[in-house]
């Protein structure tokens, strides 16, 4: 089976629809699916619910879909960064779902493990409990929190070999894999792609059955969120 599509528009198309729910990967700028972002921003695509840690910023990352009115809801944990956001929601103009960050994690996590819900302290006594199933195990309060699986998922890993096998570059890692895991369909960005059988076994941090298909793009720009420099 062929994974590899010779551009991000190829990779999305048939795929992508109006109204899906999608999880990005990526922590702020760190680890985003560049490519496959500009692609759906441009495939037009719309109502759209979209999981990240980050909303990107103003003209950046999912701050391009926010600009285009093509997001109607957020499920994220940090999205200071990003003064279109923040315009919408306070306009009311966009849904957000605020959710803790390891909250998040473990949502996607559990997922992609077929683990439907789980219960966790984290919020309890919060808004972020509000309306949710409350149980005590051992004389502490638990929250229900139920789990995330997306219709489509955006990663961004170094490199990939032609069976979709994974491997991530240090903290670019972050909510990638859990969100690759958690997708109905998984759709990867790449900087590298080598044959089957070139990453040792123990230097893939995700295996290919979890990836359905993969573009290539060997020079994203990278962006730096907030640089910082000496005076």
């Amino acid at each position: 089976m062929n994974k590899l599509y010779p551009n991000a528009a190829a990779a999305l198309d048939g795929i992508v629809k109006d109204g899906q729910l999608l999880a990005v990967g990526g922590f702020g700028l760190c680890g985003i699916p560049e490519a496959l972002i500009e692609a759906l921003k441009q495939s037009g695509k719309k109502n759209l619910t979209v999981i990240s840690n980050n909303a990107g910023v103003d003209g950046f990352g999912l701050g391009k879909l926010l600009e285009t009115r093509q997001i109607k809801r957020m499920i994220s944990s940090y999205v200071g960064e990003n003064k279109e956001f923040e315009r919408q929601y306070l306009a009311g103009e966009l849904e957000l779902e605020f959710t803790p960050q390891g909250t998040l994690a473990e949502k996607l996590r559990a997922g992609g493990a077929g683990i439907p819900a789980f219960f966790t302290k984290t919020g309890v006594g919060t808004q972020v409990a509000e309306g949710k199933e409350l149980r005590e195990f051992d004389g502490e309060t638990y929250v229900m929190e139920r789990s995330l699986v997306p219709d489509v998922a955006l990663v961004k890993a170094d490199v990939a070999d032609k069976s979709g096998n994974l491997r991530f570059r240090l903290t670019a890692r972050n909510f990638n894999p859990a969100a690759a895991m958690a997708g109905k369909i998984c759709i990867v960005e790449v900087e590298k792609v080598v044959e089957v059988g070139e990453l040792a076994p123990d230097d893939i941090h995700l295996p290919g059955i979890y990836v359905h298909r993969i573009v290539l793009n060997a020079t994203p720009e990278k962006r730096i969120e907030k640089r910082t420099i000496r005076p």
